[in-house]
């Protein structure tokens, strides 16, 4: 048994303490990119925001980094970024809100302590985010609630309040409140620190100005807002302190609390509010579930999974990255670590950290950090590194895919950059990739009709090859599980159901059923079977 020294000791468990990892989720066009590049501005990571929606005047939002992102205005991949501010480390996952990415979401949930969700205030709650929100309650993540565009016409406070607890089933607790809306808005009153932060409408200044109000009742309010503004606010703030519990940290750290902000992320107005706050009762790093056992962040000794790859961060290099959220110990650089699937020891000697497509190099990460490793092919998507127990980490699943087409090679020249290019982004979790058992043909499933794009494209553009699609009708690819594969049953699923069979890309057997009828008859005529909608079972 080796002892530490007990300033190391200490040292280290303050890193674990002085981090935040948290996800931003919502609906496509809610505000989540703007929000991250905000609070990235407060952070001083960057100096000037990029203006997300006139891509073609200024340059892109920060976290928007691919070249598709940059030409469509949307996020279509998970980008990390990491900040420090008042001496807390925060490292943030933008995640793309568009419904058809919606299984990068999914993973990225698996590697977050607390979530923002960020919800548009003429749009109220959509359909994605009630998805999302879903898996978070789910999962039992801290949320909280920053409702966006307040300098808009939108919804009524109370009624998006009522409909936040409706569609999202949540119990929330309003920590600051709007004074007006759209054209009348003034800005809004802080319920956590007590002051009025006022509107003025100029996104370029970086802080709006505050004035400190202890006492609604003192005239000074009437002074700053107007009296009818000031009567309403009044009115207002002792509905909301009849009908919402008081705010209680830990049952937000539950989940079963779930604290609102207001504001508008593109004037920059109310952003600092919400991370003052989020710094002062969001989570340090959590213990985490593996199959062997629970895992705790201060433990000495290094785990840590793979819950995303990107290939091509650099399209001159071909260099694929692996993203590894720390769970326990210290990941040091060139240090051999144990790759659990493979059995081997693997070191890296250039572990990334990021400010989006910026990375710098780290020597030493704690538990909550997100390292990006450069790899040649060893990591497939919920792998898992420690330094040496075999610890498995589950809860990062495939789903089955909505949309189901063949790929064609459009260029015989090209087959190995084809099969190459397939091979990477399938393991990036682009999509899924079905090889049919009857003729080997080529299946891509995908969650979005949009990801048939995407791939096309950085097919083209990144490894030279070019695709086709044809359709394939398919209702759902469920997973087979049997006890006995020598049974007759079995044997006999196989020989009826063979145009159907395929296999996916660890080799699992599959079954692409072509209608939701032709499930449920294969299921009764063949009860010793089970079909699983997840790949993780």
């Amino acid at each position: 048994r080796v002892y530490l020294p007990i300033f190391f000791i200490m040292g280290f468990i303050e890193e674990i303490q002085r981090r935040r990892t948290f996800g931003i989720v919502s609906h496509p066009d809610a505000g989540k990119t703007t929000l991250t590049e905000k609070l990235l501005l407060f952070g001083g990571a960057i100096q000037e925001a990029g203006a997300v929606k006139s891509n073609k005047i200024k340059k892109g939002a920060t976290s928007d980094f691919m070249e598709i992102e940059r030409q469509r205005g949307i996020s279509v991949a998970t980008s990390v970024l990491a900040f420090e501010y008042e001496g807390i480390k925060i490292n943030i996952l933008d995640t793309p809100g568009h419904k058809d990415f919606a299984e990068d979401t999914f993973r990225t949930l698996t590697a977050v302590d607390s979530v923002i969700v960020v919800i548009d205030v003429a749009k109220g709650v959509e359909e994605q985010t009630e998805k999302l929100v879903k898996v978070c309650r789910m999962r039992q993540i801290p949320i909280i609630v920053f409702i966006n565009k307040m300098d808009r016409e939108g919804k009524d406070a109370f009624d998006l309040l009522d409909e936040i607890e409706q569609k999202l089933g949540l119990t929330i607790t309003p920590l600051s409140f709007p004074i007006g809306m759209g054209y009348d808005f003034k800005g809004i009153y802080n319920i956590w620190e007590k002051n009025v932060n006022l509107f003025t409408g100029d996104s370029r200044k970086d802080i709006e100005e505050t004035v400190e109000i202890s006492d609604l009742k003192s005239e000074q309010l009437n002074t700053i807002v107007g009296n009818t503004a000031a009567e309403t606010l009044r009115e207002e703030l002792e509905l909301v302190e009849g009908i919402y519990p008081k705010f209680n940290k830990e049952q937000y750290l539950n989940g079963e609390l779930q604290p609102v902000f207001f504001g508008s992320a593109l004037n920059n107005f109310g952003v600092r509010e919400l991370l003052d706050c989020f710094v002062s009762i969001a989570p340090p790093p959590k213990p985490k579930q593996s199959e062997e056992r629970l895992v705790k962040p201060e433990e000495e000794k290094f785990t840590g999974f793979v819950f995303k790859i990107h290939a091509n961060m650099d399209p001159n290099h071909r260099d694929r990255l692996a993203f590894i959220k720390i769970v326990s110990g210290e990941f040091k650089r060139n240090v051999p670590y144990l790759h659990v699937r493979h059995n081997k020891k693997l070191k890296f000697s250039s572990p990334n950290a990021f400010f989006a497509e910026k990375k710098q190099i780290v020597d030493i990460s704690y538990p909550g950090d997100i390292v990006g490793l450069h790899d040649t092919g060893n990591f497939k998507i919920g792998d898992t590194l420690t330094e040496g127990e075999i610890i498995n980490y589950k809860g990062i699943p495939s789903f089955s895919p909505e949309h189901f087409r063949y790929i064609n090679n459009a260029d015989p020249l090209k087959a190995k950059q084809l099969y190459k290019g397939i091979d990477q982004l399938m393991d990036e979790g682009v999509a899924q990739l079905f090889t049919l058992d009857l003729n080997g043909r080529k299946v891509i499933g995908t969650v979005g009709a949009l990801q048939y794009e995407v791939i096309q494209y950085r097919l083209e553009h990144e490894y030279g090859a070019k695709c086709t699609y044809e359709n394939l009708n398919v209702h759902k690819a469920c997973w087979v599980e049997t006890k006995d594969k020598k049974s007759a049953e079995f044997l006999e699923f196989k020989r009826v159901k063979q145009r159907f069979l395929a296999k996916d890309k660890q080799g699992q057997m599959v079954f692409l059923a072509d209608s939701h009828f032709s499930l449920q008859m294969t299921q009764q005529k063949y009860p010793s079977i089970t079909f699983h909608l997840t790949s993780e079972f």
